[in-house]
């Protein structure tokens, strides 16, 4: 049997071809044409094209119906799930999963024009994500602290939480997020030093596995002269009004 060379394919035939490929195939693809890694943590809103997105909900949909069908969930008489498989893909691409999908907020960067230089702090910020273990919830806070200079973009205290929540809206694990959030606001802010510290309960352990209630972890990334200065560090850390989570 012959088969038609890409030479040979007419428009028509390859616009029924193209037709044919999920779209999360065409994203895949995209990414690995332009070397980019597409982890669990990793925003690709940039290789998504304009009305990509409802097509992956159709897709992922099908998908999780699948799910439904093999851990043998009669969703067809089941009046409580049978928008199941859409709510979750729902759920997944445009709410708890959003960060991966949609680019960054908008952020209104003004000049430091009273040559700030005092400790600033922000928080708790509460910010929720999910393991990329097992998908269990991630709910915690973050305090964020900042030693600006004269030429440190200043942005508004909302901001924050904007980030937080973009940068937090993606599975991954509590270590790897916080350092992508400092990436992130260094980048933005430029500062003379930069200091984070999330506490948070992971559902992974208190949902399933262990079953243990009261733990939860904390973790700090510390920048600049944060982590040369103890003195600054200690008082960063004397102010927040950490609670249980």
């Amino acid at each position: 049997m012959l088969m038609k060379s890409d030479a040979d394919m007419t428009p028509d035939n390859a616009a029924e071809q193209e037709e044919g490929v999920p779209v999360s195939v065409k994203i895949r693809e995209r990414l690995r044409e332009a070397r980019q890694r597409f982890h669990s943590n990793d925003n690709i809103a940039a290789f998504i094209e304009p009305g990509e997105l409802d097509k992956l909900l159709e897709e992922v949909t099908d998908k999780m119906q699948g799910v439904l069908d093999s851990m043998v969930i009669d969703t067809e008489s089941d009046h409580n799930t049978g928008d199941t498989a859409r709510r979750v893909a729902k759920m997944y691409l445009k709410e708890v999963f959003a960060g991966r999908y949609v680019k960054g907020p908008a952020i209104t960067e003004f000049p430091n024009a009273e040559h700030l230089n005092e400790l600033m702090i922000v928080g708790p910020i509460t910010v929720r994500s999910a393991c990329s273990h097992h998908f269990c919830p991630v709910i915690g806070k973050i305090w964020i602290g900042v030693m600006p200079n004269e030429h440190t973009n200043v942005i508004g205290l909302s901001k924050y939480a904007r980030l937080a929540e973009w940068v937090m809206g993606r599975p991954q694990i509590q270590e790897e997020a916080v350092v992508q959030l400092a990436d992130l606001i260094q980048e933005k802010t430029q500062p003379d030093g930069l200091a984070i510290v999330m506490e948070a309960s992971h559902y992974c352990m208190s949902w399933r596995g262990v079953k243990d209630m009261d733990s939860k972890m904390i973790n700090s990334v510390m920048r600049g002269v944060f982590l040369k200065d103890a003195t600054l560090r200690r008082e960063f850390l004397s102010l927040i009004p950490r609670q249980s989570v």
